[in-house]
């Protein structure tokens, strides 16, 4: 299974920005493809998920309405699409797959990770 993320960059507040992540191997027994970040100083932290058989979807309180996560299964590729972007989400972002059933999901059951990427929000 691989992962690896990309689309990070500076963006000004209020900004959009698009991470992709392409995958390999995925399954459903993965039960769910999600988005983490992590940014300095703190802990990481879980940012949306879909379940990789029925794609329901979860997002942290913090990015409700602000990013929405996709997926094109055609492609095994997960998008989250950043909007409104705020300084407070200035961090690395990562895809992961993993048995992602709390809500919100746990970091700590994550089976395989992307590499990260890299999102800074300023003027």
């Amino acid at each position: 299974v691989q992962l690896q993320a990309s689309g990070g960059g500076l963006v000004q507040p209020g900004g959009s920005l698009r991470l992709t992540c392409a995958t390999s191997g995925v399954t459903p027994d993965h039960y769910a493809t999600g988005w983490f970040r992590q940014a300095p100083g703190k802990e990481r932290e879980g940012v949306s998920c879909i379940t990789n058989d029925d794609g329901m979807i979860y997002y942290a309180d913090s990015v409700k309405g602000r990013f929405t996560i996709s997926r094109d299964n055609a492609k095994n590729t997960l998008y989250l699409r950043m909007s409104s972007l705020k300084p407070e989400d200035t961090a690395v972002y990562y895809c992961a797959t993993g048995n992602f059933r709390d809500y919100p999901p746990k970091p700590g059951y994550g089976d395989y990770w992307g590499q990260g990427t890299l999102v800074t929000v300023s003027s």
